[in-house]
């Protein structure tokens, strides 16, 4: 009798439909929160993945005498190489630009981002959406930097958007609020699931990986996990959801 597949071969399955990944975020720690099970079930398949942080994240704090910058960057860095390891991703890199000074129409960025597409050549392309999930101006930046090389390059690879699903946002918004997790007063609009191009919700091993991965970044996470227990914490970063971009229309002759 054939044999149902187990939550992990049907997210293995899914990462092998995105081909060679080139992950592009703002901080270390959004590529793991956002994209994390299906980068380690790539790995676990073969796949090429590539992630890239713009910058290392430090003035990510809201205490700055405890953590100044340059602390805070040299160890938010060593959190990513865990997290990175545990994760199975070999090829991390950092674009090293100043945490919170980021701007989308910034042409030395995006002509960093344009070199990465032609150098991974990849299947897939990993971002935010417009929102940058949080309203964060660093992640917005990485947006329109990621966009504009993507056309420039032709679109030729699959380009997909961090997304928020419209009944994990029903489910969590609430807690969202309590933690001030937005930049500014918008709020996201969640998407139904089945205009999604990509979504999982991760289960036994991956997702034990991603939190494993989650919790090396000690100084990112250990807030919440304070007042969260592990399984709940679980529950609300197990969704990885993307919505796919529109595709640029073709040059004409």
């Amino acid at each position: 009798m054939p044999v149902d597949p187990t939550p992990d071969d049907a997210l293995r399955g899914l990462a092998a439909s995105l081909g060679t990944i080139l992950s592009i975020w703002a901080h270390p720690d959004d590529e793991t929160y956002l994209a994390g099970g299906l980068m380690a079930a790539a790995r676990d398949n073969g796949q090429r993945v590539v992630c890239v942080s713009a910058t290392a994240g430090e003035h990510g704090t809201s205490d700055p005498a405890t953590w100044p910058p340059d602390r805070l960057g040299r160890i938010r860095r060593w959190e990513a190489a865990a997290a990175m390891a545990i994760l199975g991703v070999g090829e991390h890199r950092f674009l090293d630009f100043e945490d919170g000074t980021l701007t989308g129409d910034d042409e030395t960025a995006i002509a960093l981002v344009e070199a990465l597409i032609d150098e991974v050549r990849p299947d897939t392309i990993l971002t935010f959406g417009a929102d940058g999930m949080t309203f964060h101006p660093d992640h917005i930046a990485v947006h329109h930097w990621v966009l504009a090389a993507w056309e420039r390059r032709g679109g030729g690879a699959r380009l997909l958007h961090a997304a928020v699903t419209d009944v994990f946002l029903d489910e969590f918004a609430a807690q969202f609020e309590e933690w001030n997790m937005y930049m500014t007063e918008e709020r996201p609009t969640g998407v139904p699931i089945d205009e999604l191009a990509v979504h999982t919700r991760l289960e036994g091993e991956y997702l034990d990986r991603k939190v494993a991965a989650l919790q090396a970044m000690v100084t990112q996470t250990a807030g919440l996990l304070a007042i969260l227990d592990l399984d709940t914490y679980a529950v609300q970063v197990a969704e990885e959801a993307f919505a796919l971009a529109v595709r640029p229309p073709a040059a004409t002759p």
